[in-house]
């Protein structure tokens, strides 16, 4: 890994977030609170957590955004977190992203989605930035952008020796031949569980093992498999850990995952033994549920580190 640089390639939404007491029924009309425009988008959700946990990685995000107001946001955004925008570029076919978001009391949430300019990022536009993955040690992907352009990405990384890191979120099945490209892939449990061809539900922490090794056998060289409030599993080529949640009060989840992804990318990019990067990731997560919006929520690296002095070890 060369220099420790991290590349995202992803999407970047501004998040109109609603506060309610909780999520609504088809067809009913709720009463909100607390409304707020919060820069987001799960591929800028993960340049951020990167760039506000590093301690001295470089960050650098791919993407696309609209010729508006939303985009000068969202670049300003990641720019304050110290993330390297010279690769976000502008779109005239379409506008920004957005996200809508409803949180509950008990910190669940319910998005939809406008893509915009996110669904034109193209191979072609990752291939004029190859350089960038050859120097970079981590690359994150998602699926908020064209399946296309991600497989690229990944052949990419693959060729410039760069660790490939994909969050495959939204859930949607994929197929064995991008699977393969990939060294770490990260689902949570609905994810998992359609990856694997089996019903959407709970995750049982005995099942972790079975499922992840399912998982692996189609690509993947490693499995995270994000459990929630039990925690995550990894299985790969040095072993196998499940790393506990640490216990917090959540008030929305929003960017948790993504939160995760930034983390654990750069706890692998600074060279940390998996079951650390793994410890590192959750309590990055666990601060980020503790407050509203996606990268509002994302905490700093002197907060994540305080955070986990205060924890015992196990």
């Amino acid at each position: 890994m060369p220099d420790g640089a991290i590349i995202v390639t992803g999407s970047l939404n501004m998040d109109f977030v609603v506060q309610v007491e909780r999520l609504p029924a088809p067809g009913e009309t709720a009463r909100g609170s607390n409304f707020q425009t919060i820069p987001g988008g799960k591929g800028a959700n993960q340049a951020c957590a990167a760039a506000r946990l590093a301690r001295s990685n470089p960050v650098s995000m791919i993407g696309r955004v609209g010729y508006d107001a939303f985009a000068d946001h969202l670049r300003a955004s990641l720019a304050a977190a110290g993330v390297d925008t010279s690769r976000i570029h502008g779109c005239r076919r379409a506008p920004t992203g957005v996200a809508l978001i409803w949180v509950d009391r008990t910190g669940q949430n319910s998005i939809v989605i406008a893509p915009g300019a996110n669904d034109e990022l193209a191979p072609a536009d990752l291939e004029t930035e190859r350089q960038a993955f050859v120097s970079a040690a981590c690359a994150l992907f998602q699926l908020e952008t064209p399946l296309e352009t991600v497989a690229a990405g990944l052949r990419l990384a693959r060729a410039g020796g760069a660790l490939s890191i994909l969050d495959p979120a939204p859930a949607r099945p994929l197929p064995g031949d991008v699977l393969a490209l990939v060294d770490l892939v990260t689902p949570n449990e609905t994810e998992a569980c359609l990856l694997a061809g089996r019903e959407p539900g709970r995750i049982r922490a005995a099942e972790a093992p079975g499922l992840a090794a399912a998982l692996r056998q189609r690509g993947p060289r490693a499995v995270v498999l994000k459990l929630g409030d039990q925690g995550c599993y990894y299985s790969g080529p040095e072993g196998e850990w499940h790393a506990p949640a640490f216990q917090v009060q959540a008030i929305d989840a929003t960017a948790a995952g993504d939160t995760f992804n930034g983390a654990l990318a750069v706890a692998l990019a600074e060279g940390r033994p998996v079951p650390e990067a793994l410890r590192f990731a959750n309590a990055a997560a666990a601060l980020s549920v503790t407050r509203l919006g996606a990268q509002a929520s994302i905490p700093a690296r002197e907060e994540a580190e305080q955070f986990l002095r205060q924890q015992p070890q196990c």
